[in-house]
């Protein structure tokens, strides 16, 4: 994967000249105010099945690509381990192409499906530090182009009268007129994240930032296969100043594995989110508390640790068992075009990190200014950092030369791992983005004697319709 594909291009042509050809036949709803630094214009998105009025939109679909290049130089390592970053000079791409269908079954039910296309590798096939620089790649690398249904779902919203509020139309959202106060109930095969620990300003790495402990909180062991999505079902209460959700999801087999559970009964995680919305000044607000509940067949750090035979065989120790965690989540607008974010995330850290990141403690936070200051405002450039840590079962286990899914350098001298990371994003015309990344990973993998790494440079195309 030295280029760009040529398809990508291809396709990016095709959908230029079929937005344009569109465009005059087309009248929007009227859009939803969007956070102010998603990089989206909700007034943007268009379709042939629209149309205008109070009448709710009955069929859409949507395309994305995005392909991501990251390099990082040289850096100092004492040793390295089955899971370490590769201390020398690497480069590393990454290609998602998404479209996704959604259809209007009856009143207030909506179906979606989105068919997705990857490939290619992060660093160690996404492996060596727990924030992850590049959250548009999965564990599963692949030097080919591999497709998948990454979801498939139905959502039925439950009106409770009152007033109304206008939903955009977007890859997962019919446009439409919602009671402001209802009941949403979705079923199927979803990412955790677009229910739970959402924030305007860092959410998706396609757009923002890119890395993991930026995207997402690191100590929600969120449920998730390789690929990012799992099956579940979810309700959303919404009322004009807050929203409560709730979400029973399967979990996989194995730690960082592709296929479900089985045990329906006794493997799952069930997540609770509080969402609050405020305006301080006249700037809108959110503060979101997050807990989550899992039962995996996992394994115990301690138990472990008490076998001096083999005191890294935690597959010995798996049994179902419980994993907990919370979360708190900020998103505040300061001056129109200006936002800051804040994440703080805590887990019991005793047993095995099982479908995400080995993150037991976390914070970070960042600012996201809007290009409108200097003439662009449609270009976005964020700054954010990021620090995380181990439970002390966790961290002894991982010295005894242990691994988890994303870190395991074989012996440990643990320190915090820390993470800097800038973006700027350009609108090169109205559907496209081009975006230059740096980050900073001090102490990869919780281990002084790696690193730090001075610099991940990184470039992201990315285009929409």
């Amino acid at each position: 994967m030295g280029r760009i594909p040529k398809w990508s291009i291809i396709i990016l042509v095709v959908a230029s000249v079929h937005a344009h050809a569109q465009e005059p036949a087309v009248a929007t709803l009227p859009p939803v105010e969007s956070a102010p630094a998603d990089g989206k214009d909700p007034a943007d998105a268009k379709n042939s099945s629209q149309t205008s009025g109070d009448t709710a939109q009955n069929w859409n679909w949507h395309v994305q690509n995005t392909d991501i290049v990251q390099y990082h130089p040289n850096f100092p390592a004492l040793y390295s381990g089955p899971n370490s970053l590769q201390n020398t000079a690497d480069v590393k791409e990454s290609v998602s192409l998404d479209l996704t269908l959604g259809v209007r079954l009856w009143k207030g039910a909506e179906f979606y499906a989105d068919g997705l296309m990857y490939q290619g590798f992060g660093f160690n096939n996404a492996k060596g530090a727990a924030g992850f620089p590049n959250d548009d790649v999965s564990g599963e690398g692949t030097n080919r182009p591999e497709f998948a249904l990454s979801r498939l779902f139905l959502r039925q919203t439950i009106g409770f009268g009152g007033v109304q509020e206008d939903v955009a139309d977007d890859e997962t959202h019919l446009a439409e007129k919602v009671d402001v106060s209802r009941l949403t109930l979705t079923i199927g095969k979803i990412s955790a994240k677009d229910i739970f620990d959402s924030n305007a300003y860092s959410n998706d790495a396609r757009t923002q930032f890119l890395n993991w402990s930026l995207t997402t909180n690191g100590a929600w062991d969120f449920a998730q296969d390789a690929l990012g999505y799992i099956t579940g079902i979810t309700a959303e209460l919404n009322q004009p100043d807050w929203t409560l959700r709730y979400g029973f999801l399967q979990v996989p087999r194995d730690a960082g594995g592709s296929v479900e559970d089985a045990h329906y009964l006794d493997a799952w995680q069930m997540v609770t989110e509080f969402e609050r919305r405020y305006t301080l000044n006249g700037h809108p607000g959110v503060v979101r508390v997050l807990g989550y509940l899992t039962r995996a067949d996992m394994g115990s750090y301690s138990e472990s640790l008490a076998d001096t035979a083999d005191p890294t065989n935690i597959k010995a120790t798996q049994a179902f068992r419980f994993k907990y965690g919370f979360g708190l989540n900020m998103e505040q607008e300061i001056v129109k075009d200006v936002g800051a974010f804040m994440r703080l995330g805590w887990n019991d850290g005793h047993t095995q990190t099982w479908s995400f990141t080995d993150v037991d403690r976390t914070a970070s936070a960042g600012l996201s200014v809007k290009g409108s200051f200097w003439g662009r405002p449609d270009d976005t450039y964020g700054l954010a950092g990021a620090v995380n840590g181990l439970s002390s079962e966790h961290r002894d286990f991982i010295a005894a030369g242990g691994t988890g899914i994303t870190i395991g350098d074989g012996r440990l001298t643990y320190g915090l791992e820390s993470i800097l990371e800038t973006y700027y994003d350009f609108q090169v015309c109205k559907n496209v983005h081009f975006a230059l990344d740096y980050q900073f990973i001090n102490n990869p993998a919780y281990n002084k004697d790696r690193g730090p790494v001075p610099a991940v440079l990184g470039a992201r195309l990315h285009w929409e319709f």
